[in-house]
């Protein structure tokens, strides 16, 4: 398994190279008021998918500021142990770990 996910790392990274590498031609974008950016056509779409990461994450931020807060403000579960009593002699022959509550969430 260690050996396929290495390969498959190594097949996207000759894919993604194969792709800067065919896509070196200059690009143009044109902002407002005249302006415009040149630069090789894999810069800017690397430069677009960082933008989308970023703006995603940023937009993300509310969420997780959120749930951060709900998390630290809900109360702290107990462990709950469960008592059972261990038979003695021939027909005690495993015995059960405690049950503890669990809480869900983050």
């Amino acid at each position: 398994m260690k050996y396929f996910l290495w390969l498959l790392k190594a097949a996207i990274f000759f894919t993604l190279f194969a792709f800067a590498l065919n896509n070196q031609h200059d690009a143009t974008v044109y902002f407002f008021f005249g302006t415009y950016w040149r630069a090789p056509l894999v810069l800017v779409v690397l430069a677009a998918f960082a933008g989308g990461m970023v703006v995603g994450a940023l937009g993300m931020l509310p969420g997780w500021w959120k749930h951060r807060r709900a998390a630290t403000q809900a109360p702290q579960p107990t462990a709950a142990v469960a008592v059972n009593p261990v038979p003695e002699g021939p027909a005690a022959v495993s015995v059960q770990e405690p049950q503890i509550a669990r809480q869900h969430g983050l």
